[in-house]
């Protein structure tokens, strides 16, 4: 096994600790939302939190032991494959940020209510949990091919939704996974309102859920019902930390609408014959409209919808735009190409000007 590559032993127990790592925050984003009086910073889901970082930790230490010299050095770290230096810099944020956030609790105080989202010390650790758990998608990444096996599909897929999940939890006030807020029926809607936050949540959540897909696609096929998984599992899961007493239609109704869109657009794919990016461009700009506008009908339903004609039409097609946007760059933007190395002038590498 070289240096780059990586076993499937190596890439699932990456996952496990990241998993643990994920359910951490998960279990302490729960407590501060069903327990807002909440008070200190010794609690069992800061125990799981913890131990998940320290579990993530060893493991990578375990990953870097068989790739680097008995006395490595600057250089030697260095040359580690990207796939094992992206989670090593995660797990430098989050011992960074678990270190802050210790002693910032103790000298402040729990953070409440939108200070939670703010926090310097929270925003080093779900950056760092970000980074961690992308790794066993990124090992994966290193095999040759872009054909995925069930078990390298299974988990890539829960690699990419642990690597978001931190995100959608951090960004829960911008979140249309958060709340099942649908206008107040005011008129004219005020630019400063819950209704803008809401509009603002709808256009952040379609990049958040369209990310992780963009990329699974751009070096694998797609395999089918992976979309449906990412978008599905988000809302479930949002829904279980922050919105049980709003009953499971949204979230329901996000997954079974994601499903239907998947569902249209690889048929739609299938019979257009579309060049690859044209395909995909045509998923980043329908997707999230089918998606929001069938939760929309279903609130209308159920709720009401507050939101007059302007507001919904315009709604959906911001989140059209945001979606055909977000693919463009996802799909297009790479890295530059290495520089070639070129030869140092005699005279610059001596110092003696040339005769």
């Amino acid at each position: 096994m070289t240096p780059s590559s990586f076993s499937a032993r190596e890439r699932w127990v990456l996952l496990v600790a990241s998993a643990w790592l994920v359910s951490g925050l998960q279990l302490d984003a729960y407590a501060h939302a069903t327990t807002p009086e909440l008070e200190t910073f010794w609690t069992p889901w800061h125990g799981v939190l913890y131990s998940g970082i320290a579990v993530s930790g060893l493991t990578l230490v375990w990953l870097m032991r068989p790739r680097l010299p008995v006395i490595p050095t600057y250089r030697t770290l260095l040359a580690l494959p990207n796939a094992l230096r992206v989670p090593m810099i995660g797990m430098a944020l989050l011992l960074v940020g678990g270190g802050v956030d210790t002693l910032w609790h103790n000298v402040f105080g729990i953070e409440q209510g939108l200070e939670i989202f703010v926090s310097p010390s929270h925003e080093f650790i779900i950056l760092g949990m970000v980074l961690v758990a992308a790794g066993p998608a990124l090992m994966l990444a290193t095999v040759p091919g872009d054909r995925l096996s069930p078990g390298d599909a299974t988990l890539a897929t829960i690699s990419a939704l642990l690597s978001a999940l931190p995100l959608h939890i951090y960004s829960l006030h911008a979140s249309a996974l958060g709340s099942t807020f649908f206008g107040d029926g005011r008129d004219p809607v005020r630019i400063f309102s819950t209704d803008a936050q809401s509009v603002h949540g709808y256009l952040f959540s379609t990049v958040l859920l369209l990310v992780p897909i963009l990329l699974i696609g751009r070096r694998w096929h797609l395999p089918i019902g992976v979309p449906t998984l990412l978008v599905g599992l988000p809302a479930i899961l949002m829904h279980l930390m922050f919105t049980t007493d709003d009953g499971w239609w949204m979230s329901l109704t996000v997954a079974g609408a994601a499903a239907g869109a998947e569902l249209v657009l690889r048929l739609g794919a299938h019979f257009l014959r579309l060049p690859a990016e044209a395909g995909w461009f045509l998923i980043g700009l329908l997707a999230p409209p089918l998606v929001w506008g069938t939760v929309l009908i279903v609130a209308s339903r159920i709720e009401g919808v507050g939101w007059n004609v302007h507001m919904v039409s315009g709604l959906l097609t911001l989140t059209a735009f945001t979606g055909a946007a977000t693919t463009l760059v996802t799909r297009n933007v790479r890295p530059a190409p290495a520089a070639t190395p070129q030869a140092v002038p005699e005279e610059v590498r001596t110092g003696v000007p040339a005769s």
